[in-house]
C-alpha cells in the first residue's frame, strides 16, 4: 500500500492556536508608570514632611506599595493560557492557570460540537464546545470580536477534521484553477 504524499497525514494538525491574556502595558509601560508614580509621590510627600506632617509620608508610599502590588497581580494573571490543538482524531485543549498548574481535556473531533452564546449588543459573550455531557470554555480572555473571529476559524477547521484526512483538500489543489490572462 502506497500513501499519496499530496494527502495530509492523519496526524497532521489542521489547527493550533495559544491564546493569552491581553495586557496593554509592557515592562517599558509598567517601569515608567511605577518611576512616575514614585518621583510624584516623593515630591508631594517633601512639603509635609518639612512641615512636621511625617505620617503623610508614610501613606503615600502606601499608594506606591499598593500600585506594585497591582501590577504584581496583573502580570501574575497574564501567566495564564489556554492551548487548543486539532488533529484529525483528536481535540486537545490545555489551560495553564496563573500559578501554572495545567488541566487538559481530549475529544475526539467526530463527537464535538460548538456551542456559543450571543448578546446583540456586545457581541459572542461565550464559546464552548460540548461532547456527551463533557463541556467547556474555550477563549475566555479573547474580546467578544475576537472571539467570533476565533470561532469562525475554529468551525472550519473542526469541520475540516471531521471530514476526515481524505475529505481534506490536497495541497495546491484547494484553489480554482488559474486561467490565463485575456
Amino acid at each position: 500500500m502506497t500513501m499519496d504524499a499530496r494527502r495530509p497525514a492523519a496526524d497532521a494538525t489542521v489547527f493550533a492556536a495559544e491564546i493569552t491574556p491581553h495586557r496593554s502595558l509592557g515592562r517599558r509601560g509598567y517601569l515608567a508608570v511605577m518611576v512616575g508614580f514614585g518621583v510624584l509621590s516623593t515630591i508631594v510627600s517633601v512639603p509635609f514632611y518639612l512641615l512636621g506632617a511625617w505620617p503623610v509620608l508614610g501613606f503615600l508610599g502606601l499608594d506606591v506599595l499598593a500600585l506594585w502590588i497591582a501590577f504584581r497581580l496583573s502580570f501574575a494573571q497574564a501567566r495564564a493560557c489556554e492551548q487548543i490543538v486539532l488533529t484529525y482524531f483528536e481535540l486537545l485543549v490545555r489551560k495553564v492557570t496563573p500559578a501554572g498548574a495545567a488541566s487538559e481535556w481530549r475529544f475526539n473531533p467526530a463527537w464535538v460540537r460548538m456551542e456559543s452564546e450571543s448578546d446583540e449588543e456586545f457581541g459572542m459573550t461565550q464559546l464552548s464546545i460540548a461532547e456527551k455531557r463533557r463541556s467547556i470554555h474555550l477563549a475566555e480572555a479573547l474580546s467578544p470580536r475576537e472571539r467570533a473571529d476565533f470561532a469562525t476559524h475554529f468551525g472550519r477547521a473542526l469541520a475540516t477534521a471531521k471530514a476526515g484526512p481524505r475529505g481534506a483538500p490536497t495541497p495546491g489543489h484547494d484553489q480554482c484553477p488559474a486561467t490565463p490572462p485575456t
